[in-house]
């Protein structure tokens, strides 16, 4: 499935975060969403985007911004990342793969001459209308909440 486009509707997601609560995209109505889907709970990128969005959380909040980020893995696997990193921001577990095919994320990845499928490190920005403002693919992981805040022109 392709990626959403720019300008559109954002997809309508539900899914269960790390505490097991349930999080939903209209939960957020009226407010910007950064939705980042990333491949796996502590690897090195991941982790450093992960820790980037953190060590950025108070002025992300303050210019108005929600972070979610999603992946493949299961709610223990995201309790255990959000403890070991003290993330402030839910993480959903997406095991059925329902919202990455939602915003097309999975797909046939290459790595050393394999072929298998996987997420594509992708992160949607989201306004205040639930419109995708902007669409940032691969994403610097150390450099994360300032690619979002250039994106969206702060």
């Amino acid at each position: 499935m392709a990626l959403p486009q720019e300008g559109k509707k954002a997809p309508v997601f539900k899914g269960v975060d790390q505490n097991g609560e349930k999080i939903a995209l209209t939960d957020f109505k009226g407010q910007k969403v950064v939705l980042y889907f990333y491949p796996h709970d502590n690897t090195p990128t991941c982790t450093d985007q992960a820790c980037n969005l953190r060590d950025n959380y108070a002025l992300l909040k303050k210019k108005g911004f929600q972070v979610v980020g999603v992946s493949s893995d299961d709610i223990k696997s995201h309790k255990k990342f959000e403890a070991k990193y003290k993330l402030p921001f839910p993480l959903i577990a997406d095991e059925d793969l329902k919202i990455h095919e939602q915003y097309g994320v999975w797909q046939l990845k290459k790595f050393m001459g394999r072929e298998f499928m996987g997420t594509i490190r992708t992160t949607f920005l989201i306004d205040e209308n639930g419109k995708i403002k902007k669409i940032i693919q691969k994403p610097v992981s150390k450099k994360h909440a300032e690619e979002v805040l250039a994106a969206w022109g702060e």
